[in-house]
């Protein structure tokens, strides 16, 4: 396993059982199967120690919270994901590794903030099949859990709800892989800060390792600054994990999902893994029990297991 360089080998789980940042429900329930399958006591299997796991029992969903413009949910949204940043900020203050269990990813809002106020300098990999930058002019659905980049690049226009939120994430240190349903406004909006996006077209024409290189040399080109990973579930194919509330066609093998996980645990410089979008309720048992094991996979790989 290799040394992290910015935090102790101590892990804090932050389980955010949350899913009104988008319209189906379920995404509540998968940090609960997630811990269930016994994903601490793995991670301890690596030599690491699990210092806490924070187990919501579930955020207040606030009664006549109205739209603001298109965004449903946002009060409801906006307490849940400050209530899950506090937690983080905690964990990341102390030294730890948060490993964050969502829940929609909405909480990316509340996960990175958290890391940004520990490591103002740190950059961030998003791995979805979806950009998740929409703001709430561009946003189609109103849906929150395809607007949290907006908020935190500070793009997303003054929201009094959401002023809670310190636009401290840079288009320079944030970096996509896996792309491949992004809607027309997000398309504008990545062109027009110059954020750097590898899409499923790179990965076939590169090969995952040269595309996961790219992307660190993009954001992190002496590999100096921590490093947080948002990894939706939905970017792996629904083959590898169907129990999603967004699966897309053509997305990340096993193999090519985990490569990413194991390619940023070795540089060393992970501060925070998510792992989001798992929703146990949307397909039959066998593929919720596929979905919930290839997450904890996931997790494991970043956090130091290896094949050999």
């Amino acid at each position: 396993m290799t040394a992290f360089k910015f935090v102790k080998p101590q892990v804090a789980f932050v389980n955010a059982p949350f899913s009104h940042g988008q319209p189906k429900r379920g995404t509540e329930t998968g940090p609960l199967q997630l811990i269930s399958s016994g994903l601490a006591q793995q991670v301890e299997g690596l030599g690491l120690t699990v210092d806490a796991v924070e187990d919501h029992k579930g955020f207040d969903i606030l009664e006549n919270d109205t739209d603001i413009g298109k965004l449903k949910f946002p009060r409801t949204v906006s307490n849940a994901t400050r209530q899950v940043y506090e937690e983080v900020e905690k964990h990341a203050k102390a030294g730890k590794l948060v490993v964050n269990l969502g829940g929609d990813h909405s909480l990316a809002m509340g996960t990175i903030s958290g890391s940004l106020s520990a490591h103002p300098d740190a950059c961030v990999v998003w791995v979805d099949a979806h950009a998740d930058l929409n703001s709430p002019e561009t946003t189609e659905t109103g849906n929150l859990h395809g607007c949290p980049l907006s908020f935190l690049l500070g793009i997303a226009g003054n929201i009094p709800e959401f002023s809670w939120i310190k636009p401290l994430l840079k288009p320079e240190r944030l970096v996509y892989i896996g792309l491949r349903d992004v809607d027309d406004g997000e398309k504008k909006l990545l062109k027009e800060h110059n954020i750097k996006a590898y899409s499923m077209h790179e990965v076939d024409k590169y090969g995952i390792g040269k595309v996961v290189d790219m992307a660190l040399d993009h954001v992190n080109p002496d590999r100096s600054r921590p490093v947080h990973l948002s990894f939706d579930v939905d970017a792996m194919d629904p083959s590898v994990a169907p129990s999603t509330g967004t699966p897309v066609r053509g997305g990340l093998t096993f193999r090519e999902g985990h490569y990413i996980c194991e390619a940023l645990h070795e540089t060393g410089l992970l501060v925070a893994v998510d792992l989001m979008e798992v929703n146990p309720a949307l397909e039959n048992e066998e593929a919720v029990k596929q979905t919930v094991s290839v997450g904890c996979s996931l997790i494991r790989s970043a956090l130091g297991e290896t094949l050999l």
